[in-house]
């Protein structure tokens, strides 16, 4: 009987902790190559920010311009906020890729990898999606087409549906 009332208190403890959320995203703040000032902070509770890290010298990444650039033109007036981060390149070099690739969202510098590490940057091209509370949604490690992004992005940004108040009791 002991047994059972220890198996049925921790299944009830086990029930109760809440699920694991997603892993708060660290802060960071980014010169754009126009002179912008970028604090992820003033976005969060607003936007969702999808962080591009990529390179001038990475071949998937110049496949993926276009799209990342297709979806920065149909996201951003829905409260989607695209930022690349050009990692050990150099302003020339991240000038001219953007230019190649007719890209015109937000991009910086991180030649030191300063801010990349700070979100488990292993390799070009990887793409972290923040959700509106500051969550780390989605982390991708490789390839992050149109497709692969909008199957992330679509359900953050759908509004959750309006709690109806309790009912009258006469």
């Amino acid at each position: 009987m002991r047994v059972f009332r220890l198996s049925a208190l921790l299944a009830l403890l086990f029930l109760a902790t809440p699920a694991a959320a997603a892993p708060a995203a660290p802060a960071f703040s980014l010169t754009t190559l126009d002179g912008k000032r970028i604090d992820s902070r003033a976005l969060i509770g607003k936007n969702v920010l999808v962080i591009r890290f990529q390179a001038s010298w990475c071949k998937l990444c110049a496949a993926e311009a276009p799209g990342i650039e297709r979806l920065y033109q149909k996201y951003r007036s829905r409260g989607v906020e695209i930022v690349a981060v050009h990692v050990q390149d150099t302003e020339v070099d991240a000038r001219a890729f953007l230019k190649a690739h007719g890209a015109s969202y937000p991009t910086g510098l991180d030649p030191r990898l300063r801010i990349a590490n700070r979100f488990g940057f292993k390799g070009t091209p990887y793409t972290v999606v923040i959700d509106r509370k500051g969550e780390m949604a989605a982390r991708i490690h490789g390839s992050a087409d149109e497709t692969r992004l909008a199957r992330v992005l679509d359900p953050l940004l759908r509004t959750p549906p309006r709690r109806k108040p309790p009912a009258r009791l006469r």
